[in-house]
């Protein structure tokens, strides 16, 4: 066969079918379980590329046609490598939402240039390859225009790719396109391309669902979370009535390192110290998407779950709310939150009008310096002592919610705030890490310290929670060495831990604190803290339950579709057993499948529908 009569479209197709594939075996961590799995995964990026480089062939002229596939391939070749920096660190794919997301991306520049390596180039070496050979193909041969019958049998084929790729998928994986969640499993089974078009779809779908709602949608999901509610306990409902709440975000922090050391020295030795004054949540669980930071904050405000794409914060951060926040100022509180960055980043000085806070504690409001700051921003040394700074002037009782910086990806320190060793692994992230949540457990102990001498401890709870993971599934190996153990699907589950400590002054601390293994999530801390606080929540839409009630339930559902049951896990499409940490009969988390699915499904359409703007006319309806 003579190469150079291959047309230049469909060379540019096969190139980038092979750099596809190869990127999807090298760049991505796709488990494949058969062999039908592995001919799915090769040919579904082929019909896709057919097609788009396919409308070529109406182009009349030679330069306009090579323009084209030269554009074509760029473009996809940068979409691909997009997905591959992204996955680096989050283990997952772009979605259109993220993209929408460009006022984040100033903030997110040291995270992302530690993911771009010099190496990287190869992953346009197929456009390389496609100039040599329109090069030399332009010395040898002339340019013919594509006769109308042969057009037509190159797009019956990649229809028939298009459609074939569809029956295996759908065999190996009914039901795909319902699965939105779990993104790897589009993209293994559609391809790259055809989960962008698709996401692309979903994105136009969501925006016209406001549009097309209307009250009675709300009314089958108030019944549920109304069947669904659990009392308070008695002997804990106002037990902190009229304190100020103090909720402190954990950047990044998860169980693991607590009580945990780093070759004999503690990682977190005030935090563990901290956990015998207070109520300490063991089988707590974060619940976030995309949106990390953000979805977190989501979560505990309102109860609800994030989005499977993109941030709440970006996509419909002018939705009506119930917040937490707005709860409070009901109650008389002054509500806050603290941040020592960009008000804009993650749109949260839009989002939190929403929410409700009377102050935004912004960048602006803080003193920072190149001395004080690294990273991402201000060390939370110097953001906890200038924000109970700004605590004293507070109208009481208040509410404020801060948000830490210094455990954050990359997790790089000043060589003067490394209190312990570097641990030693293949992996630079996880050896930091450690490092920057012990400077972090500094901060807190130094915190707690300052609330005590400007007085405004003994009046206060305080609440400290993990907002998300920090260390990725890409640091698996790492992760194992640490751990003694491979990382298993069920470990990787195990390890969505984050902690969360309950901290009352005159209740828990002297040594009072308690160990509750109740399995709970972020979602679960809203109508917790309020009714500590002494405010029932029975007529609040909202999927979590009060973490101190005799009638909460075991059970936590992630937003990729995970969920976490007294003795069993469910991940990966298979049940474990907490006690063997090895699979077993799935009949124990079949029965679960269709809540964890249910309240996902109920939250979206609350969100996609901006549902709570008729919650006082379903209210109606049922009385």
């Amino acid at each position: 066969m003579n190469v150079k009569k291959i047309p230049l479209p469909v060379m540019a197709a096969v190139l980038l079918w092979i750099k596809t594939y190869v990127v999807y075996k090298a760049s991505f961590q796709i488990k494949i379980e058969s062999l039908m799995q592995e001919l799915i995964l090769f040919i579904n990026p082929l019909s896709f590329l057919l097609f788009a480089f396919g409308l070529a062939f109406y182009f009349t002229g030679e330069k306009s046609r090579n323009r084209y596939v030269l554009f074509t391939s760029l473009l996809l070749g940068i979409v691909l490598y997009a997905n591959v920096v992204f996955y680096r660190f989050f283990t997952d794919f772009i979605t259109l939402p993220v993209l929408f997301q460009t006022s984040n991306f100033s903030d997110l520049g040291d995270s992302a240039l530690t993911e771009i390596h010099w190496y990287d180039g190869a992953y346009f070496i197929d456009i390389l390859l496609l100039i040599i050979f329109f090069k030399q193909k332009r010395r040898t041969s002339d340019f013919v225009p594509v006769k109308k019958m042969h057009r037509r049998a190159y797009f019956l084929v990649a229809a028939a790719l298009l459609f074939f790729n569809i029956g295996l998928a759908e065999t190996e994986r009914p039901q795909l396109l319902t699965r939105t969640f779990d993104r790897e499993m589009l993209v293994k089974n559609l391809g790259t391309y055809h989960y962008h078009i698709y996401d692309i779809f979903l994105q136009s779908k969501s925006s016209a669902q406001r549009a097309m709602a209307d009250g009675s949608e709300l009314v089958d999901i108030d019944n549920y979370v109304s069947a669904n509610y659990v009392k308070p306990d008695p002997d804990f409902f106002g037990m902190a009535k009229d304190k100020n709440v103090i909720l402190v975000t954990l950047e990044s922090l998860q169980s693991f390192v607590i009580q945990n050391d780093v070759y004999g020295e503690e990682i977190t030795p005030f935090l563990n110290d901290l956990i015998g004054d207070s109520y300490y949540f063991d089988q707590f669980y974060h619940q976030t998407g995309q949106g990390k930071t953000s979805d977190s904050e989501f979560l505990v405000e309102n109860s609800l779950y994030p989005l499977s794409r993109g941030s709440v914060f970006f996509t419909h951060a002018g939705n009506e709310l119930d917040s937490l926040a707005q709860n409070l100022s009901e109650q008389g509180y002054y509500t806050s939150a603290m941040h020592a960055n960009n008000k804009s980043f993650w749109n949260r000085d839009v989002m939190y009008q929403s929410i409700g806070y009377d102050r935004f504690y912004s960048a602006a409001d803080y003193h920072i310096t190149p001395d004080n700051s690294v990273g991402w921003g201000m060390k939370d040394i110097h953001f906890f002592e200038q924000s109970v700074d700004l605590m004293k002037e507070m109208p009481k009782p208040f509410y404020t919610k801060m948000i830490t910086l210094t455990n954050h990806h990359p997790f790089r320190l000043d060589e003067e705030d490394q209190y312990i060793s570097e641990y030693d692994s293949k992996s630079g992230t996880l050896n930091r890490y450690f490092q920057t949540v012990r400077y972090m457990d500094e901060a807190v102990k130094i915190f707690f310290q300052k609330l005590k001498d400007e007085g405004l401890y003994d009046d206060s709870i305080i609440i400290l929670y993990g907002d998300h993971y920090g260390i990725s599934e890409n640091h698996n190996e790492a992760m194992a060495q640490y751990l003694g153990e491979d990382v298993t699907p069920y470990v990787s589950t195990q390890l969505q831990r984050v902690p969360l400590i309950v901290h009352i002054p005159g209740v828990t601390d002297k040594g009072n604190g308690e160990v509750l293994s109740k399995v709970s999530g972020q979602i679960d801390l809203k109508p917790t803290i309020l009714h500590l606080l002494g405010v029932d929540t029975k007529n609040s839409i909202q999927f979590g339950e009060d973490l101190f009630s005799e009638e909460h339930n075991d059970f936590v559902v992630l937003r990729d579709g995970r969920f976490i049951l007294k003795d069993y896990v469910y991940a990966d499409h298979t049940c474990y057993a907490k006690e063997t940490r090895e699979s077993t009969d799935p009949a124990f988390c079949d029965p679960f499948k269709e809540k964890a699915r249910k309240e996902l499904e109920y939250s979206d359409k609350i969100i996609y529908g901006d549902l709570l703007r008729f919650y006082e006319s379903v209210e109606y309806i049922n009385k």
